[in-house]
């Protein structure tokens, strides 16, 4: 009999992805989240910066009548601004570490009850274990700061490319499964996420990387990227649609990263992760319900066909 998804997930959906102009934390933060909050389909959302602390406060109120879960994603503060938690300079470190610790508060405003945190750049072979010790430096400083409240507010580190496009840190599986070993023992409530369209960048695959990563896997995101060809508009870490041409991700994708996660007992959690859609529009001529439709039907299919049998 087939599982429903919702009972093994929640579904969520990045906002400010699917809505392109709202990294910088301004534009129509509020009209487009109402989107989200109003469409049933969506269980979780991914929110980010909103630099205005009205709207802030009116983004919560949709919030809160929404039940939807709510995450606070860093990376618009971050990487609009180039912080680098693991810069070698140590003011710049401290910039990124108070930075973050200001994004800590944003999310609890918005009654986030986690929080994606992202590397900064990787200096190359010879200096990356230095960096991953800064790294790891900064994230004790902002963890021991949300700590402080007591409220079990959680925290991900997301997994980028390290060549491609964000040429990140964190990174390759291996280096991320070091931060989370570093962490995890003090910080219990810190893990990993790791998102379906980097895979192609790092060349892995979910068949390697799902098991490895299994003991610290926390949440997901479901998205396409484009690298084969320089030349293409969606080329990098775009997170174009689902079956974009010349793209690496569509249903069959999201068939077997469904199972290698079931494998792994990822949906067997005392509380259901976060499985969320990291899509938007890049093409011209595309628009954001469109690709929000696009999305919501990859992931009903896909999890139907993830359930028969191989």
């Amino acid at each position: 009999m087939e599982t429903s998804m919702y009972s093994a997930m929640r579904v969520g959906v990045v906002h400010f992805k699917a809505f392109p102009g709202l990294e910088t934390g301004v534009g129509p933060l509020v009209e487009t989240l109402e989107k989200i909050c109003a469409d049933e389909f969506w269980t979780a959302v991914e929110v980010g910066w909103m630099k205005d602390y009205r709207v802030r406060n009116t983004a919560r109120h949709l919030l809160d009548q929404s039940h939807l879960s709510v995450a606070y994603a860093t990376q618009p503060k971050v990487l609009s601004n180039k912080f680098n938690l693991n810069h070698f300079d140590k003011g710049e470190r401290m910039k990124a570490v108070e930075a973050i610790k200001s994004a800590v508060d944003e999310a609890r405003h918005l009654g986030a009850e986690v929080v994606r945190l992202i590397a900064g750049k990787d200096p190359g072979d010879e200096k990356r274990e230095e960096a991953k010790k800064l790294l790891i430096d900064s994230l004790h400083q902002i963890l021991d700061y949300a700590a402080e409240e007591k409220d079990g507010l959680a925290f991900t580190l997301k997994l980028f490319d390290r060549a491609i496009d964000k040429k990140n840190l964190i990174g390759p599986a291996p280096d991320g499964i070091d931060i989370a070993k570093a962490i995890r023992p003090e910080y219990p409530h810190f893990g990993l996420l790791s998102d379906l369209s980097h895979f192609p960048l790092l060349n892995e695959t979910p068949e390697e990387a799902v098991p490895m990563l299994a003991p610290y896997l926390d949440a997901v995101h479901l998205g396409n990227c484009v690298f084969r060809d320089k030349s293409h508009p969606a080329y990098g870490d775009i997170q174009p649609r689902f079956g974009v041409p010349g793209g690496e991700t569509d249903t069959p994708e999201v068939v077997t990263f469904f199972r290698e996660l079931r494998k792994c007992g990822f949906f067997d959690k005392p509380v259901r992760p976060m499985v969320s859609a990291e899509v938007r529009p890049v093409l011209a001529g595309e628009i954001s319900d469109v690709i929000l439709a696009n999305a919501k039907r990859v992931i009903r299919d896909a999890w139907a066909l993830s359930q028969r049998p191989e």
